[in-house]
């Protein structure tokens, strides 16, 4: 009997997922130094081999700010575009297209990655698209130019990275 609870205390044990045991300590050694750990940060860092995109924290923000109101603007026209209502989706659009500000601050924002400013530029233009698409009331060509403005977004966010800095190394005229 003593030997069938044995085997079956042994069993359990066993059969416990790994995280509910115990580790077995490893042995301690004085010759070997212990391997320095990274940061969670500089891990993930480490593991991302996006292209850094260099910004002051302030500008890190305001870039992130933009970026989620450039999701609701995608939401309001996926919603005026499913009831038809053009003049929203243009409205919406408009938001996120080009001018003459917002080509700047693209500049601005990509001084210190290469590539940044003409993906950034080719989402505005995309979003261009929708608005001139919902002016004709064209639901196809919205749809598709919304595609082609999404897929700018996913190109940008699979190729870049923001690294926030304490300094810009670059010319002059990034800095705010």
């Amino acid at each position: 009997m003593k030997a069938r609870i044995l085997l079956v205390s042994v069993a359990i044990v066993a059969c416990r997922p790994a995280h509910d045991r115990q580790p077995t300590p490893a042995p301690s050694s004085s010759a070997t130094a212990p391997t320095p750990r990274l940061s969670s940060t500089d891990e993930l860092d480490r593991l991302d081999r996006r292209k850094p995109l260099p910004l002051l924290p302030m500008m890190a923000n305001h870039q992130k700010e933009n970026m989620r109101e450039h999701l609701a603007v995608v939401q309001q026209v996926v919603a005026a575009t499913a009831i038809g209502d053009f003049a929203q989706v243009a409205q919406a659009a408009q938001r996120m297209g080009y001018s003459e500000a917002m080509g700047q601050m693209c500049e601005h924002m990509g001084a210190g990655a290469s590539g940044f400013t003409e993906q950034a530029l080719a989402f505005h233009h995309a979003a261009d698209r929708i608005a001139s698409a919902a002016k004709r009331e064209d639901s196809p060509a919205v749809l598709a130019a919304l595609g082609e403005t999404l897929a700018a977004c996913t190109g940008c966010h699979a190729t870049y990275k923001q690294k926030v800095v304490d300094k810009i190394d670059a010319a002059p005229a990034t800095l705010p």
